[in-house]
């Protein structure tokens, strides 16, 4: 799935742990405490940017909430360079039984908005 920011604030939509953090601060991974994992890539193609304007509020190892600020971002910045769509990817998807998508194209709310629910194996 992907999504469109509307500010430069990239919050948790999961409980977990961080179990990966881009040098560049573009992207992160997350391990739910189900075992589900989560990376989180802000724009497309960002990693050429080599950080520049990208800053992060957590490190590999810190235990985070739904609703926690993960990350910032220049949005005008990336704009400038790059399309600022936001892939959210899981990347075991061995371990998923189905997803259901639970909200339907309408505005989200960091912490609020439910988008899909996965369903483990």
């Amino acid at each position: 799935m992907a999504l469109e920011p509307k500010e430069g604030i990239v919050y948790s939509p999961v409980n977990g742990t961080i179990i990966q953090l881009f040098p560049t601060k573009h992207a992160l991974g997350i391990k739910t405490e189900e075992g589900l994992e989560v990376l989180i890539h802000i724009g497309m193609d960002t990693v050429e940017m080599k950080g520049n304007g990208f800053e992060s509020f957590v490190s590999e190892g810190e235990k985070v909430k739904i609703g926690d600020k993960l990350l910032k971002f220049d949005m005008e910045l990336v704009k400038k360079e790059h399309p600022l769509t936001s892939p959210i990817i899981i990347t075991n998807m061995d371990i998923v039984d189905k997803i259901v998508k639970e909200s339907d194209g309408e505005e989200a709310k960091a912490g609020k908005t439910k988008i899909m629910r996965v369903y483990l194996k």
